[in-house]
């Protein structure tokens, strides 16, 4: 019927918003954006550059299907892939402790957003704290399952983003949060809590029962003094037991070994709660590729991993430093310098008016061609159950420096043809 809404030609379904980056990118594809040209400049996609660092470098390049993979996977994951992870975080991280990750603390997903959908519908009803801002897709999975109760916890800008140990105590005793989920490092302003802090902010959640989720999907991309002190990171180094801390990590192969289109991922915890997120996996996504979970078993040797984290850190920090000498020129303000991941979260507080907000700047920057992603889409509302407008968010905008550095020198060139 003409002039009819959506809503009432399909009362059945509801409105399901795309999330930030999906909202950009579907934006930039009407107006002309393809991937793989050379007449744009993705800024905007959280996705590092695939190809080769240096010459040389080891790839996969080819997937042998043996027939024995053209039958389902465990819904957990293939065992021998299962294995490698923990193999990769015992050699890592545990060396020496009595407690040690074997496969039955690992769960296979098909990406990362899979493997904390399996998380997020395992949770029981609890308070789960979550931070502002971080990774866009988190709102509309908070919104999806309903068992928990999502509570905002602020990072300040004048604190530098950080999520400390003390706020950490401060929320869980004052709001009675069961969990948290923080990704670290963070998206998107590239902070990263490790060392004695993240050991404190471990010992806290084991102190008050809090089950700690953590988003490790940048923990090969380390920069300056964090970068000294670990070649990766992960809060596995300070569980005492991996079967009673209910410290729960993802990772995968999507950023820290540059294969997003691979879409394998992992969830790494105490065996019990492991056993509960493969039983969502079976309803809620099946379990990852068969042949793709053994084609990557070689990739998680521990001396082959730690070669790709040194090959991203080397390239990513010239091209962070980059970024950062440009935005200075550009006249765009970096509230603070980023330590890890692959993003500059930007303030545009000083431009002109009409490109103060994320979204006027988008806008604007889509005509030049270069795509950004605003700042208020990090902060994660689900079911906008906070009303108050504008977003406190909205005067930022998330720039990547995961593309080759031809593209961020492109991009960056538009942009000063746009602020002139």
């Amino acid at each position: 019927m003409i002039g009819q809404k959506d809503s009432e030609m399909f009362p059945s379904f509801r409105d399901v918003p795309n999330t930030g980056v999906i909202y950009v990118m579907s934006k930039a594809q009407k107006q002309g954006f393809v991937y793989g040209s050379d007449d744009w400049a993705n800024l905007g996609q959280g996705a590092p550059e695939t190809g080769l660092l240096y010459p040389g470098e080891k790839r996969l390049t080819s997937i042998v299907i043996d027939p024995s993979c053209s039958e389902y996977s465990p819904v957990a994951g293939a065992r021998a892939l299962r294995q490698a992870v923990a193999d990769l975080y015992n050699v890592r991280y545990r060396r020496g402790m009595a407690s040690q990750y074997t496969y039955e603390n690992v769960a296979i997903s098909s990406g990362g957003r899979s493997g904390l959908a399996r998380v997020a519908a395992s949770l029981g009803t609890v308070h789960l704290g979550h931070y502002l801002p971080d990774y866009t897709a988190y709102e509309e999975l908070f919104d999806a399952f309903k068992g928990f109760v999502p509570i905002p916890i602020l990072l300040e800008e004048a604190d530098g983003f950080r999520a400390t140990a003390d706020q950490l105590k401060h929320e869980i005793v004052s709001r009675g949060l069961g969990a948290v989920l923080l990704s670290n490092p963070h998206n998107p302003t590239g902070q990263v809590i490790y060392g004695p802090e993240l050991e404190r902010y471990v010992g806290i959640g084991r102190q008050y029962r809090c089950s700690l989720i953590f988003d490790e999907f940048y923990s090969h991309y380390l920069y300056d003094e964090v970068q000294a002190a670990h070649r990766s990171l992960s809060a596995a180094r300070y569980v005492e037991d991996v079967d009673r801390d209910t410290v729960i990590v993802l990772d995968g192969l999507t950023k820290n070994w540059r294969y997003p289109g691979l879409r394998i991922a992992w969830t790494l915890g105490p065996k019990e709660i492991i056993k509960r997120i493969a039983s969502a996996g079976s309803f809620l996504d099946g379990g990852a590729a068969h042949p793709i979970q053994k084609a990557v078993i070689p990739l998680l040797d521990p001396g082959f991993a730690d070669e790709q984290a040194l090959s991203i850190q080397k390239s990513f920090v010239e091209k962070r430093n980059y970024m950062i000498a440009a935005l200075d020129v550009l006249g765009l303000q970096l509230p603070h310098r980023p330590k890890a991941g692959f993003y500059c979260f930007v303030s545009l507080k000083t431009l002109k008016p009409e490109l103060q907000d994320g979204i006027e700047f988008f806008e604007a920057a889509l005509a030049h061609k270069v795509i950004t992603v605003p700042g208020k889409f990090f902060d994660v509302n689900p079911g906008n159950r906070r009303r108050h407008l504008p977003s406190r968010l909205s005067q930022y905008a998330r720039f990547s420096y995961g593309p080759s550095k031809v593209e961020l020198e492109r991009g960056m060139s538009r942009l000063q043809e746009l602020l002139r």
